[in-house]
Order: structure tokens, then C-alpha cells, then sequence
């Protein structure tokens, strides 16, 4: 092996040096951009190393249950699949390079067999003005955006992930992992080009869908579907036909983590941000009040006896004013206070909403407490209380 040995390196037309080394080993750069892309801030994937999960660590239900960002759709399967935060292994590849958790699925057991309308997948959804303002020239063929991540298969096999933009015409861009080796973490790295055809509006509304496919059955799926381009999206052409022996071995299991989508050509390192920093982007679209016996909710006043309206503000400004509301589904995790506990008699019910705040009205009787008197709500002598406010897309 050689080295090359230089005090400095300038480009033919230049008048200052690109690149200057020092003799200690180090360099200074005049960098403008690292693979195409910002030098800070590259990655626009939120939670890509799935630490953040407000909801749980694990369930047996579809959509938005655990890991922050990430949600599971489930179609017409025997057993519906169980997600989860799982925990990297030590030595791996991934823990060695920082990474701690990882989002995972575990195959149900699919006793009719693989059907056709049958459909396992991850999925992550980001703002249109996310895209928009991303640095992307998303209109030009020979501008990129990369998305990298690590995955690993408890079966080898082949996956596909899908691009779906939504915005104007809807177009998908489909790419393949390739050939994945059974309980092994493998990194998958793809630049995707822009298109004259793809549109991204500046405004929250649902801009990209990424989906990382585990088992699409052929009403989903075409064997003439092309692979590393842009079409027009069709609903019976997401993928090329799939081998269907991850979705028929009872309980195997997929895992992903490492998630990075950005701007230029190159994939750079990922960029490890801390909890805090990851937890504050979630609350954007999820937000989760509990913690102790201590939470409070707010305050507010009393309405008809028995009906208490508190106002509960955000942690931070939300995507869009909250759809719904999760509770812990017992009343008894609730409770209003003047001068004295009032055990709450139905869970909290979300009423008027902002994306900065919410009304919701706490049930109580038998308290005494009359109209107008001020009252606060909080969590009862437990741990089970909480306030889940949902903006996902």
C-alpha cells in the first residue's frame, strides 16, 4: 500500500487550497456539503434508531403501537403480527457502530397459507414539507436522495422497499434488499433519483410513504413490476411477485434499525442524536402525558357537577390538531381535585383541540364540587394513568 503525501490540495482553477494537512495527522476542510447534502441536520428520517417508543415496547396490534414513527399493516392474516422495540445484540455490527434498539415483527401463524390479498409490512410516513424543504431537486433525475438502514431476516430471502409519493400524481420507486442471510444484520444502501413527475407540497399534509414489504400476496404484486425507477403508482403493482417463505414460517421475525434518509448520492455515517433530541421530533405527531402518581394534566373549572373541563397544553406544537385521544381505559386511573380527590367515574374525553393545546373534559361525582369552582386533574395514586395525543399522519 502507498501514501499519498501532500501539504495541500487546491482544484486547477482555484486560488485558495480545498484541503490542508498538518503534520500531526489532522486536516483542515473547506467543505460545502457532505455526499451532496447539509453538513448538519442530514438526517431527515426522525427516530431512525428507534429509541423512542411513548406507546410501548410491545403489542399484538397493528398501526402506531410501539416504536415512534413506525407502524405495522396487517391484511387478512391469520394471525396478525406482533411488533416490537427489540434490544441489538452485543457484537453485532449495528451495537458495535452505537446502535441499542431496533423495530421488529414477528410473523403470526398463517395456517391458510399464503393468499393473495394477504399483506405484512413496516411503514413510516413523512411531511410533504419535509421533502419539499429537504434540499432535494426531487424534479431532477440527476439529483439523489439515499435512504440507508440495517435489517436483519430470522429466513433468507429477498425483501422489496417501496417509495410511495403522494402529492399531484401519485408515483412509487420499488428496490430490492437483496439476498439477506437468516439472523444476520446486513446494511442496505439506495439512491434514488429524482423525477419530472413527483410532487411535494409545502404544507403537513402526508408527503412520502416508505415501506419495508415482509409479504406482499399477488394482489399487491405484478411479475413485470420494475425494479429502481419511478411509475405511476398502482395499487396491484407495489412489487415484483414475493417467495412466500418468511410469511409461511410461524413466527419469524424482521428487524430494522439505522433508519437514514438524505439528501445526495453518498450514504453517509448516521447521525446519532440524542433521546432527548429524538423524543421532542416525535412529539410532533405523538405525545404521551404519564410518568407517575404525579402527572398533572391541567387546569380548569367545573361544568354541570360533574363534568370538569381541563385544559391540557402540548409539550410542543403538534403536526395538526390531535385526532384522538388514548387513555388507559379505567376511570379509576383518573382524578380532579379542589380541596380533595375526586376519583374520576369514566376515562378522560378529548373535546375542542389546537396544535397547541386541547380541552378534555374529566368525569367525576359525588365530589360537592359546584359549577365555576377551579380545579386541577391528575393521575391517580398509580402509574397507570396517562393522556396519548395522536397527530400521525
Amino acid at each position: 500500500m502507498s501514501t499519498l503525501k501532500v501539504d495541500a490540495i487546491r482544484h486547477n482553477s482555484a486560488t485558495s487550497d480545498a484541503i490542508t494537512t498538518a503534520a500531526d495527522g489532522t486536516c483542515t476542510a473547506k467543505l460545502t456539503s457532505v455526499g451532496g447534502g447539509a453538513l448538519s441536520h442530514r438526517n431527515i428520517f426522525i427516530n431512525g434508531a428507534m429509541t423512542v417508543a411513548q406507546r410501548g415496547v410491545t403489542s399484538t396490534s397493528q398501526d402506531y403501537q410501539t416504536v415512534d414513527r413506525m407502524k405495522s399493516v396487517c391484511s387478512n392474516n391469520d394471525e396478525v403480527a406482533t411488533q416490537s422495540q427489540s434490544d441489538v445484540a452485543s457484537g453485532t455490527t449495528p451495537y458495535t457502530l452505537g446502535f441499542r434498539k431496533a423495530y421488529k415483527l414477528q410473523n403470526g401463524n398463517q395456517t391458510s397459507g399464503a393468499n393473495a390479498d394477504d399483506v405484512v409490512r413496516m411503514q413510516s410516513r413523512l411531511e410533504a414539507q419535509t421533502i419539499a424543504n429537504s434540499g432535494w431537486n426531487y424534479k431532477s433525475s440527476s439529483s439523489y436522495i439515499t435512504l440507508s438502514f440495517w435489517c436483519k431476516s430470522s429466513v433468507a430471502q429477498n425483501f422489496y422497499i417501496q417509495l410511495v409519493a403522494y402529492d399531484g400524481s401519485a408515483y412509487s420507486y420499488t428496490f430490492e434488499t437483496g439476498a439477506l442471510t437468516a439472523d444476520t444484520w446486513t446494511k442496505v444502501t439506495h439512491s434514488i433519483p429524482g423525477n419530472s413527475n413527483l410532487q411535494f407540497d409545502n404544507n403537513t399534509d402526508l408527503g412520502l410513504d416508505i415501506y419495508w414489504i415482509q409479504y406482499y400476496g399477488t394482489d399487491n404484486t405484478s411479475s413485470s413490476h420494475s425494479l429502481n425507477s419511478w411509475a405511476a403508482y398502482a395499487s396491484g403493482s407495489k412489487s415484483p411477485d414475493m417467495t412466500t417463505t418468511w410469511y409461511t414460517t410461524n413466527d419469524a421475525t424482521w428487524e430494522l434499525t439505522g433508519v437514514q434518509l438524505e439528501v445526495g448520492d453518498t450514504a453517509t455515517s448516521f447521525e446519532h442524536r440524542s433521546y432527548q433530541d429524538e423524543l421532542h421530533r416525535c412529539h410532533r405527531y405523538y405525545q404521551k402525558l404519564s410518568g407517575d402518581v404525579l402527572t398533572y394534566y391541567g387546569v380548569g373549572n367545573v361544568d354541570g357537577g360533574t363534568m370538569n373541563q381541563i385544559l391540557v397544553h402540548f409539550i410542543t406544537e403538534m403536526r395538526a390538531a390531535p385526532g384522538t385521544m388514548d387513555t388507559s381505559g379505567t376511570a379509576g386511573d383518573y382524578t380532579v381535585r379542589m380541596n380533595s380527590n375526586a376519583t374520576c367515574t369514566s376515562v378522560p374525553v378529548l373535546s375542542n383541540r389546537t396544535t397547541k393545546n386541547a380541552m378534555v373534559i374529566f368525569y367525576a361525582a359525588g365530589h360537592g364540587f359546584t359549577n365555576g369552582q377551579a380545579v386541577f386533574a391528575r393521575a391517580a395514586n398509580n402509574t397507570n394513568g396517562f393522556l396519548g395525543f395522536s397527530a400521525e399522519l
